[in-house]
């Protein structure tokens, strides 16, 4: 008792409030602000007072448990290393005590030994904002982390399945940085009009600029199926017609059959995964490529055929054309089969 109050009287006489003396028991801890089935909410005041630089000027760290799902935040104090929970309020700030000796490497080794390794917020679904605050008079930084694994987790099922009725009902945002990427990968796979129309709806839950691209891509397939089924009915029409009509109309069932439509190409995917060099650059040659594909197929199939020209030049090319070809580009594959070249050359001689 006589010690309390002891030190109530000296932080008294240092102009201290009985605010900031109280405060002292409640910073540098973890407090959970919200825990949804969605979401999860986190907040740590950390003392600012004599925080030093660790790296790249940087005085805060983030790392991460994946064995304890854990993310960290480290300090560097004085004479010491701290590592704050922000996952788990109720774990005990990890301490390093170091010496003028101790580098900022050594304590990255250390962290290792405990499964502890520099995290990048964005890859394991979180979003922090650090503040400047003064809570009760005490200096520090507020750090609030919002954990979207598993709403982030749900999403990825619905693109990957291209199935949106789980998240259909759910109302939390999920930032777009934390999706976006994923999101575009499988829309280059997406095929048929069923695929396009769930990622529609997922794209509008995300307000993804991908929501308006798809509407076209949907409404172009559908006029092109659209045209593909008129064909197929004008041509059993037809072979019905050649059916029921006499033999010595025979010359008139020709002159209708010859009425086709255009010839019809291959799928974009043959173009893009099977196709060769030569078929490829004939079919974007035509000018009937433009009208089938849309403008991101189109440049797609473009630089699918410049790999696919640089692939033959390499393998085919004679030692003029890939000497030309290393003189614009110094792709030093060219120099290698040059070398090659030159030296079957000389032992031809």
């Amino acid at each position: 008792m006589q010690k309390f109050l002891l030190l109530l009287f000296f932080f008294l006489l240092n102009g201290c409030s009985l605010n900031s003396i109280l405060a002292l028991g409640e910073v540098d801890k973890t407090q959970v602000v919200k825990y949804s089935p969605y979401v999860k909410h986190y907040r740590a005041y950390l003392t600012r007072t004599y925080l030093k630089p660790i790296k790249n000027g940087k005085k805060y760290l983030y790392f991460y448990n994946a064995k304890e799902k854990d993310l960290s935040i480290l300090v560097h104090r004085k004479n010491q290393y701290i590592l704050y929970s922000l996952y788990h309020p109720k774990k005990r700030a990890v301490i390093f005590n170091t010496t003028h000796r101790t580098r900022y490497r050594h304590i990255v080794r250390k962290l290792r030994q405990k499964h502890y390794f520099p995290a990048s917020c964005a890859k394991i679904a979180c979003i922090p904002h650090v503040a400047l605050r003064r809570y009760k008079g005490i200096k520090t930084l507020r750090i609030e982390v919002k954990d979207y694994r598993r709403l982030q987790n749900m999403y990825k099922k619905a693109i990957r399945t291209y199935n949106a009725k789980n998240i259909r009902s759910i109302r939390v945002k999920l930032p777009k940085q934390l999706i976006s990427a994923y999101f575009k990968r499988y829309e280059k796979r997406a095929k048929t009009q069923k695929q396009l129309k769930q990622l529609q709806v997922i794209a509008k839950k995300l307000q993804l600029p991908s929501a308006k691209s798809l509407a076209k891509r949907i409404k172009k397939d559908t006029v092109k199926s659209g045209k593909e089924n008129k064909i197929k009915e004008k041509k059993k029409a037809t072979e019905e017609k050649i059916k029921k009509e006499p033999q010595k109309e025979e010359v008139k069932v020709v002159e209708v059959v010859m009425e086709k439509p255009k010839k019809q190409t291959k799928s974009y995917y043959y173009y893009l995964r099977y196709a060769s060099y030569g078929e490829l650059n004939h079919y974007l040659s035509d000018g009937d490529a433009r009208n089938d594909l849309t403008y991101n197929q189109y440049n797609t199939l473009q630089k699918r055929r410049n790999v696919l020209k640089e692939e033959k030049l390499l393998r085919d090319g004679s030692l003029e054309e890939l000497i030309a070809a290393y003189k614009e580009n110094k792709d030093p594959r060219y120099k290698t089969k040059i070398m090659l070249l030159m030296k079957k050359v000389q032992e031809n001689k």
